[in-house]
C-alpha cells in the first residue's frame, strides 16, 4: 500500500434526520444507530484480517459486546487495547490497570492507560487493521479522547488502516469553557479545545488529523481528504463509520455507563461543571450514589446539604471518605439536569464553594491539578480575586469563538 495513496475517509451513505425537537423533552428511545451497529458498512474491511480493537464495556452492538459479535462473525481479533477504567470498565479513575488475558475470549488485553498509553510497533506487528469503539461523554478532561489521539498516531506511524465506529455525544448539544493553553497540556487535556467541545469521537478524530494536531511523524504520513466510500484505488488511513439518525440536538440516555462514576446521564450532564472539584479538597461525590451531582466538605457550613462518602465499587479511595460533608445536591431528573446545565458550564458551584470555605489557602490542591482541568492557571486566580461568572466567561474569548469556527469544518451531523 503506497503511503501517498492512502486517504482519510468518512462514510456519507445516508441522509440526516432532524431531531432538534427532542431537546429538553422526555427521554424517548429515538432511532439513533451507532456506528458499531452498522456492521454492513465496516465488516467487509475486517474479513480475513488480523484485527486489533480499542474497546471497553460501552463497545456494544445492541446487547452483545462488539468483540463477541465480531468473533461470532468469524473475524480474527488478535489483540484488545483498553483505556482508563480497563477493558471491562471496572477500574477506579486513575487506577493502574495491568495487561491481562480476557477471561471470556482468551484474547490478550493491553492497557493503554498510564506509562504505556500508545500502541508500539511491537504491539501492532501482528495486526492488519485497527478498530476504535468507545463511548465518549464530550468533555476535554475525560481521557478517552487522549487515548483516541495516541491510537490514531500509532495507526498512522505504523501504516495500519484504522476504523473508528462513531457514537453519539451526550454533551454534544453545546460548546463552552476555556480553551486549553498548550502550556498546560496533559493526558486530561492534550489539545486547544474547550472543556465541552460538542463533537462526536469521529468528528474529533477528523479534527485531530485535519488540523495536524498529531505527532510530527503522524502528521507527515497523514494525507487528509474526505470521499464517499473507499475503493481498491483509494485505501484509507482512517475511516469513520457514522451514526445514523443522530444530530447535535439529540437527547438520549446511554445504554451502558461509560465509567464507574458516570453511572447515570445526570452525572454526565453535571460533569463538565463539577469535575473542577477534583482539583480542590472538596468531595465531588465519589463514594456516593450521585457522583458529580453532590459535592462538599466537612469544613463547610453545617446548614448545607449533608452526605458521607464511603468506599464503593467505583471509588475504593477518595477525598473525605467516612466524613460527614456539607455542601450541595444538584441531582434530579435528566430533564432537570438539562435545565440546570442550560447549555453552559456552571461556574457558580465552584465560586460559591470557594466563598464559603473557611481555609481559602487550602481550598485548591497543592498539586495544581485544577490548572490541568481548567487548561490554564487563570481560573484559580480569577476565583481568588472574586471575579464574577460573567467576567470569567468573558475571558474565554476570543479563543472559544475561534474554536467554534474550527469545529464547524469537521462536523458530520446536523449542528444545534
Amino acid at each position: 500500500m503506497k503511503k501517498n495513496s492512502i486517504l482519510i475517509i468518512v462514510t456519507l451513505l445516508f441522509s440526516q434526520l432532524s431531531f432538534s425537537q427532542l431537546l429538553y423533552k422526555p427521554f424517548e428511545q429515538n432511532s439513533i444507530i451507532s456506528g458499531a451497529e452498522r456492521m454492513e458498512a465496516y465488516l467487509p474491511y475486517l474479513k480475513g484480517k488480523a484485527v486489533a480493537i480499542f474497546a471497553n464495556q460501552t463497545s456494544m452492538v445492541k446487547s452483545t459486546h462488539l468483540v463477541d459479535t465480531l468473533l461470532k462473525k468469524g473475524i480474527k481479533i488478535v489483540k484488545i487495547f483498553g483505556p482508563e477504567h480497563g477493558f471491562r470498565g471496572d477500574a477506579d479513575a486513575g487506577a493502574h490497570v495491568e495487561n491481562a488475558v480476557d477471561k471470556k475470549t482468551g484474547i490478550p488485553v493491553i492497557s493503554m492507560y498510564g506509562d504505556h498509553n500508545k500502541p508500539t510497533s511491537n504491539d501492532l506487528k501482528d495486526v492488519d487493521i485497527m478498530l476504535f469503539d468507545i463511548q465518549d461523554v464530550g468533555v476535554r478532561f475525560y481521557t478517552f479522547i487522549s487515548s483516541l489521539q495516541y491510537y490514531i498516531e500509532a495507526a498512522l506511524e505504523n501504516h495500519k488502516p484504522l476504523l473508528i465506529l462513531d457514537r453519539p455525544n451526550p454533551n454534544g448539544f453545546y460548546v463552552d469553557g476555556p480553551v486549553l493553553d498548550m502550556k498546560f497540556k496533559s493526558f486530561v487535556g492534550m489539545q486547544p479545545v474547550p472543556i465541552v467541545y460538542g463533537m462526536t469521537i469521529g468528528e474529533y478524530a477528523m479534527m485531530l488529523t485535519g488540523e495536524k494536531w498529531l505527532s510530527p511523524l503522524a502528521n507527515k504520513i497523514n494525507s487528509y481528504n474526505i470521499t464517499t466510500k473507499p475503493t481498491a484505488d483509494t485505501p484509507f488511513h482512517m475511516l469513520v463509520i457514522k451514526c445514523k439518525d443522530y444530530t447535535h440536538s439529540s437527547v438520549f440516555s446511554l445504554p451502558v455507563n461509560p465509567s464507574p462514576n458516570l453511572r447515570e446521564i445526570q452525572s454526565i450532564y453535571a460533569y463538565p461543571s463539577t469535575c473542577f472539584f477534583e482539583g480542590t479538597v472538596l468531595s465531588e461525590g465519589r463514594g456516593t450514589d450521585k457522583p458529580f451531582q453532590i459535592f462538599g466538605h466537612p469544613s463547610l457550613p453545617k446548614t448545607l446539604f449533608s452526605f458521607t462518602p464511603k468506599p464503593n465499587a467505583g471509588a475504593k479511595s477518595s477525598k473525605c471518605f467516612n466524613q460527614v460533608c456539607y455542601g450541595w445536591d444538584i441531582s434530579g431528573t435528566p430533564e432537570q439536569l438539562l435545565q440546570r446545565v442550560n447549555k453552559k458550564i456552571q461556574l457558580k458551584y465552584l465560586i460559591d464553594a470557594y466563598k464559603l470555605f473557611p481555609g481559602k489557602d487550602s481550598f485548591f490542591l497543592k498539586n495544581n491539578f485544577i490548572n490541568k482541568l481548567a487548561g490554564n492557571d487563570i481560573l484559580v486566580k480569577q476565583i481568588k480575586q472574586g471575579k464574577t461568572e460573567a467576567e470569567i466567561r468573558k475571558s474565554w474569548e476570543p479563543a472559544l469563538s475561534n474554536f467554534k469556527k474550527i469545529r464547524k469544518k469537521y462536523l458530520l451531523y446536523k449542528d444545534f
